[in-house]
């Protein structure tokens, strides 16, 4: 994905704009009002010169004051009718663009929910987050005034020059002769722009990156007193940023003032050449007073074109960012098919040949083979990498094995409805992640379809009531983000109320005790003997003496099932399980 970000494309790109048809579509009125709005607005806009022209000719030059009170009439009505062909043009383009970018933004991140973890392991937080946020914004500011803007603009454009020759077709060739060499040096002051706004995006996610990764460990960074070389970090970034700003804000600049030296360069010829042409009696006065006009109204929208041109660009950018992002192909599908079978009867598991790299052949799980029964409690353990973690992930389908299959009650993961699948697995890790909220919330993750009984009667099994009626509120007290207002051994016992409310099948312990004091890992002990009464369990434990008990305890060494057996039989074989044993009595 880093790579993607440095990729250069179009500045405008056809199939990037076919891809937000579908987008488009269902506001179609509101698109089809704005268009048919342009020319309405145009023609208010520029029959005002027209009008000066004839008030000058057919009455103030020939000092007839006799009906200069209807054109003025019918320059006010044309006023107020630009009013509100304008505010319902410019409503409409807003209307439309949020209305596309919040279909846009549910879209996206439904498309990034349905992603596996090897999706996130490479994307850092601070480019998705750019993409859901900055560059979505950069999409509504495009329709807002970019698409539809620019076309009313060329509508414009050619309706002036329409009546500027229908005026007087010498005087508007003359006039006109500076814009193909306007257009050109637009051409070229465009190219810079395009690539500026992609590097000031480009800077934008790196910053947004470096930001939430620098917010997310505050902690470690204060700790070993890194908040200097932190902060020269993020002050190098926010300068490569502005540089990258200020170059677009040059390019801009220079444009809107080549635009300004052109339309200045246009008005002294229709002066001049107009002027002689006044003399000699071959153009009136009013039609020199309505040249101008409309030479000024003329380079107006090429004028704007630099902020419109800049708007385009960024949103083309922001799209095309945004659609690489849909074409992630990193995803668990979702086409299982076969009916779950009821929760509350535990399940059996059966891993069968399973092989698995998170890179290349670079294998985590070698030809891993075993099966665990309904109900049946079955440990994990092994020293660091040796794939314990990697193996309980597999069964939840955050990853895909490369070999093998994974089958559950005898059906394989994939023919099972992925969110079936997951419902009927619950798992407490050793990061217990808590949202801002309550803590019904937090227990329930906001599924109003658990009864708030079932969740009172969840926390009163872990032992959190003590906790509930401390606070006060119980179940609707605050969870600040983070759950930073509990402590360690609170926010896992309320991880364990968390799956006990959801009622699985499958109960899955990933190192789930071995942050917590003796104190508290005893009422998870005593909680946990209830929790795992007639589910199937995978223990990932460390400390092998919160583990005894287990019908089995499968033992992991470089990736491969080494060893299989209760606690007592591997003690007796005297094997890498009665090693690891052996040594943790040492340490104590």
């Amino acid at each position: 994905m880093a790579h993607d970000e440095e990729q250069q494309g179009k500045a405008y790109d056809r199939t990037l704009v076919r891809r937000l048809l579908p987008y488009l579509r269902p506001y179609h009125r509101a698109i089809l009002g704005s268009v048919l709005l342009v020319p309405l607005l145009n023609a208010f806009q520029l029959v005002q010169p027209y009008l000066v022209k004839v008030a000058i000719d057919r009455h103030i030059a020939v000092r007839d004051p006799d009906g200069l009170l209807l054109i003025a009439l019918a320059f006010f009505l044309s006023l107020v009718f630009e009013f509100i062909a304008q505010y319902g043009n410019i409503y409409l383009l807003n209307y439309t663009g949020q209305a596309v970018v919040r279909d846009l933004r549910a879209h996206l991140f439904d498309h990034v929910l349905s992603r596996s973890s090897a999706f996130f392991d490479r994307s850092p937080v601070g480019r998705l987050l750019t993409r859901v946020t900055n560059d979505l914004e950069g999409v509504s500011e495009m329709f807002a005034s970019g698409i539809v803007t620019l076309f009313a603009d060329l509508f414009k454009l050619i309706g002036i020059t329409a009546i500027l020759l229908w005026l007087n077709w010498r005087l508007a060739l003359a006039t006109l002769v500076v814009a193909p060499i306007l257009f050109v040096v637009v051409e070229r002051i465009r190219g810079e722009l395009r690539n500026g706004f992609r590097e000031v995006r480009q800077r934008t996610a790196r910053l947004n990156g470096f930001l939430a990764e620098s917010l997310s460990g505050m902690d470690i960074v204060q700790v070993f007193g890194q908040e200097e070389r932190i902060g020269q970090e993020y002050a190098r970034l926010g300068a490569e940023y502005r540089d990258s700003a200020y170059s677009t804000i040059k390019y801009d600049a220079i444009l809107y003032a080549v635009v300004e030296f052109f339309s200045s360069v246009a008005v002294a010829i229709i002066l001049w050449y107009g002027g002689i042409r006044v003399i000699a009696g071959a153009l009136t006065f009013g039609e020199l007073v309505a040249f101008i006009s409309y030479i000024r109204m003329f380079f107006e929208p090429i004028r704007d074109l630099s902020a419109k041109y800049a708007t385009m660009q960024s949103g083309m950018a922001s799209l095309e960012r945004v659609f690489r992002l849909f074409d992630e192909s990193d995803a668990i599908t979702d086409g299982g098919t076969a009916a779950p079978v009821a929760a509350g009867r535990g399940a059996d598991i059966r891993y069968d040949g399973v092989w698995f790299a998170y890179h290349d052949e670079e294998w985590v799980l070698k030809d891993l083979s075993f099966y665990a029964a309904p109900g049946e409690r079955i440990a994990l353990v092994g020293a660091t990498g040796s794939g314990k973690s990697t193996t309980i992930k597999l069964l939840s389908r955050f990853y895909e094995p490369q070999r093998g299959s994974i089958r559950v009650d005898g059906v394989a993961l994939a023919a099972l409805p992925l969110q079936a699948l997951r419902r009927r697995i619950g798992v407490v890790s050793q990061d217990v992640f808590l949202f801002s909220g309550t803590i019904l919330d937090n227990v329930r993750l906001f599924d109003e379809s658990i009864p708030r009984e079932r969740v009172q009667a969840a926390c009163e099994m872990v032992g959190l009531l003590p906790m509930l009626e401390r606070l006060g509120r119980g179940l609707d007290d605050e969870v600040l983000e983070r759950g930073r207002n509990f402590s360690q051994g609170q926010r896992q016992l309320l991880s364990f109320a968390r799956v006990l409310a959801f009622d699985p099948d499958v109960l899955v312990l990933d190192e789930a005790t071995s942050s917590v004091d003796q104190e508290t890992e005893h009422l998870i002990q005593v909680a946990l003997e209830k929790v795992m009464e007639g589910r199937t369990s995978l223990i990932v434990a460390h400390r092998l003496a919160t583990i005894r008990h287990c019908d089995r305890i499968l033992v992991f060494h470089h990736g491969e099932l080494r060893e299989a057996g209760s606690h007592d039989e591997l003690i007796e074989r005297r094997g890498l399980y009665e090693k690891l044993h052996r040594l943790q009595a040492e340490e104590v």
